[in-house]
């Protein structure tokens, strides 16, 4: 194993005994056998891990872990972004240097959809000054728009915008199935 996945292991089992609401009756040891066993995995929690997501375990779907990024803003590394490629085409002047769903594929990772953002911010209050980018139904993409969520006065909102629009305090989160 490389020393960085030893270095991350140990920063995702401080951050998981740490939060421990966030994955009740869910055990470490289960978690770190299936990232030992998981390189490819874990060069992605890498990717989260570096660029600002702070990935925890959020729960389980059958025999694997769900990570999501857990970091109280959307993380800083993904922000002034446009959705996706056509998106960041599409501008003429002042584009962005990526895109959202380009990102997240290059990382390994699944953008949230918007259930699944709900479900994160029952775990905790995210995105209360960001906003996140959220994955986007075909026919509201191909009208040209876009989807993103954020936390403001103690409610989750889900918006639209113009797929192309970039902000310095909108990115994206993303999940990883272990």
């Amino acid at each position: 194993m490389k020393p960085e996945h030893r270095t991350l292991i140990e920063t995702l089992k401080a951050r998981f005994e740490k939060n421990m609401q966030r994955h009740t009756g869910i055990e470490w040891s289960a978690v770190q056998a299936k990232l030992e066993a998981s390189s490819g995995k874990l060069e992605s929690l890498q990717a989260m891990e570096s660029s600002g997501g702070e990935p925890d375990v959020i729960g389980q779907e059958g025999k694997e872990f769900v990570f999501c990024d857990c970091s109280a803003e959307t993380p800083a590394g993904r922000r002034s972004i446009c959705y996706d490629r056509e998106a960041l085409e599409s501008r003429k002047a002042n584009k962005p240097e990526a895109s959202a769903l380009e990102m997240a594929a290059s990382m390994g990772i699944e953008m949230l959809e918007p259930e699944q953002y709900r479900a994160l911010q029952a775990l905790g209050q995210f995105d209360c000054k960001t906003s996140s980018w959220v994955s986007t139904p075909a026919d509201i993409r191909k009208a040209g728009g876009a989807l993103f969520c954020d936390r403001r006065y103690g409610h989750v909102f889900l918006y639209h915008n113009g797929a192309e629009s970039y902000y310095a305090a909108r990115g994206f989160r993303g999940r990883l199935k272990v």
